[in-house]
């Protein structure tokens, strides 16, 4: 059942693909939303952590409100994402296995994370006009959840936890990058939708895999 469950997911995140670059569309919302939703009704029937669920229920949520792709859902789908990444937070640092002192024994992913953020904020923050503070306020809670994977260890399942969670930091850079800096007729955009898709839905899918 919960196999079967995964591939119906993952059929629907393919059928969303190649619209990912169209306008709004009801079609688009249901393919979109539904790949994530199935992943969260895969994590509850085999009896993955809640908090591994709740995520995934607060970024299908995510992707039902930015698939209308207006300022008012996509303000709304920043906080229901920004969610998501604080109950992966929380499930990161309550994990059985987890060990914060593992989080140092990795410096070269640790400071490139933080370097990140401090880049990201200084480009994007000021470009983001009336979404300047949801902005300001994601972008450490995504790569706080990027820092607190690495109290994880590489070992089993687990070891698709930071791979997911830098696939999703990356899937979340390139659509800020479309949305706040990239003008709108750039080639970028040609390609970008699939990238930002691949990378997103993979990650869920990857957390999904070594938390369940």
């Amino acid at each position: 059942m919960t196999t079967a469950l995964f591939w119906i997911a993952a059929a629907s995140a393919l059928a969303y693909l190649p619209i990912s670059p169209r306008p709004a569309s009801a079609l688009r919302s249901l393919f979109k939303t539904a790949s994530v939703a199935l992943l969260a009704v895969t994590a509850v029937l085999s009896g993955a952590p809640a908090l591994l669920t709740l995520a995934l229920v607060l970024c299908a949520l995510g992707d039902a409100l930015l698939s209308r792709e207006t300022d008012t859902t996509f303000m709304a789908g920043i906080g229901a994402f920004a969610a998501g990444h604080l109950a992966y937070i929380v499930l990161f640092l309550s994990h059985v296995s987890s060990d914060t002192t593992l989080i140092f024994d990795r410096p070269g992913i640790f400071w490139s994370l933080i370097i990140l953020g401090i880049v990201a904020a200084t480009l994007i923050v000021p470009r983001a006009g009336d979404l300047k503070v949801p902005v300001l306020v994601y972008i450490p809670i995504i790569l706080g959840m990027g820092i607190t994977v690495l109290a994880l260890p590489e070992a089993g399942a687990l070891r698709w936890a930071l791979p997911a969670a830098l696939a999703f930091i990356a899937s979340d850079l390139i659509l800020a990058t479309e949305k706040f800096l990239l003008p709108d007729d750039h080639p970028a955009f040609r390609f970008t939708p699939y990238m930002i898709w691949i990378l997103y839905w993979g990650a869920q899918a990857g957390f999904l895999i070594a938390l369940s």
